[in-house]
């Protein structure tokens, strides 16, 4: 019966993409249900990264979508799909392609992407993106503490970064800190084995299991002037994979409700009680609408956001509304389905569990609700609340 009923795009977003981009999307459907979703519940629950995976993740040839031609609405819709079969891939696909690579194309030398570019693309390298630390999060545009100093023809680096997402695994990190000579921001490709870096997985989480978040600390760590971003000078470079970034997280709050509805669906016309499917309830239907519609709302403003893109437009106040707002709304539809699941939906085994759990992280990651809330505020007054 279910596979008759509509899917949880209602209103046929995916119909905008061009026939090409819609066949890509089939085939990215087809690796998540055979490599992923059998599987992803079993990694969460153990935190642990499928590695051996990368090599097929790579073949499907997805890396940075819009560089190699494809639009912006079929690269978030990429990520919603990934985001609907598990959180944690989706998170890592976007650390390392849409930071870590997306860096390399935008403000790697010749030399630099000749050296590291088709292999980060390829996923024969990992890249992670290291700039949270320890005592600023939404505030590290200024309060940026690791250190960089320029020593001849190298740089020592020190301090601490949290959270890294891919951060005890990868290879290489796109690392921020501070030139001790002026105040600016410097960026460089940190290769994760040199002397002096220590990493740490943080362990304990509720939320992104899967992910290997790290804490890392640099105690001395010489880097050669050839692995600085000489494309970054100030945060503002950041702002610009910032900007990106923070509106795939709001394509993830849409593949997060996407997931909850096909779990909650199949689980009410499944499910009986009193002699009959719990879906054939009013309460129940009320439900599944709301979830239905916030999952819709979500996704037709992403869908905008993506035009504007395409336009040339999409701005940090843009991102911040679309990230607030579906996040906003993912919290409420996972909500929703975790209640219709009743006591099942408080284990793994009928995954909505896990969708509740990473639904968390997801509201907190690229920018708060509060701050990304300031954000738009300060847009539309002309008044930071911030400071």
């Amino acid at each position: 019966m279910e596979s008759t009923l509509p899917t949880a795009d209602f209103m046929g977003f995916e119909s905008l993409l061009s026939p090409t981009e819609s066949a890509k999307l089939a085939d990215v459907r087809d690796f998540l249900d055979k490599e992923v979703s059998p599987n992803a519940e079993g990694w969460w629950n153990r935190a642990e990264f499928p590695i051996e995976v990368l090599p097929k993740l790579a073949a499907l040839n997805l890396s940075t979508p819009v560089q190699q031609g494809y639009s912006y609405l079929f690269g978030g819709m990429v990520i919603a799909e990934m985001t609907r079969a598990d959180t944690s891939l989706a998170t890592f696909f976007m650390v390392h392609h849409d930071l870590f690579v997306e860096a390399l194309h935008e403000f790697g030398s010749e030399d630099q992407k000749a050296r590291l570019l088709q292999d980060a693309m390829d996923l024969k390298i990992t890249g992670a993106f290291a700039l949270t630390e320890p005592l600023h999060g939404s505030d590290v545009a200024g309060g940026l503490a690791t250190t960089a100093t320029r020593d001849g023809d190298t740089w020592v680096l020190n301090g601490a970064k949290r959270w890294i997402g891919n951060g005890t695994f990868c290879d290489y990190m796109l690392l921020w800190a501070r030139d001790t000579a002026d105040g600016s921001i410097r960026g460089f490709i940190l290769d994760a084995s040199l002397p002096g870096v220590s990493r740490t997985r943080i362990e304990n989480k509720i939320a992104l299991r899967t992910v290997q978040n790290a804490d890392i600390v640099l105690d001395g760590v010489r880097v050669p002037e050839a692995d600085r971003f000489a494309g970054i000078n100030t945060f503002a470079d950041t702002r610009k994979l910032l900007l990106g970034s923070r509106i795939l997280v709001g394509w993830q709050a849409v593949g997060q409700q996407l997931a909850a509805f096909d779990v909650a669906r199949r689980y009410a016309v499944e499910r009986h009680q009193f002699g009959r499917p719990i879906a054939g309830f009013q309460l129940v239907q009320d439900q599944l609408v709301r979830m239905l519609g916030n999952t819709t709302a979500s996704l037709g403003m992403m869908a905008r956001v993506a035009q504007l893109q395409e336009d040339g437009g999409g701005d940090m106040p843009q991102a911040a509304l679309a990230k607030a707002y579906t996040t906003a709304r993912m919290r409420e539809t996972v909500a929703l389905g975790r209640g219709i699941l009743g006591g099942n939906g408080i284990t793994t085994e009928f995954r909505m569990a896990k969708i509740f759990a990473d639904a968390e992280a997801i509201y907190t990651y690229e920018g708060s609700y509060e701050i990304n809330t300031l954000i738009v505020g300060r847009a539309i007054t002309g008044l930071s609340a911030i400071n």
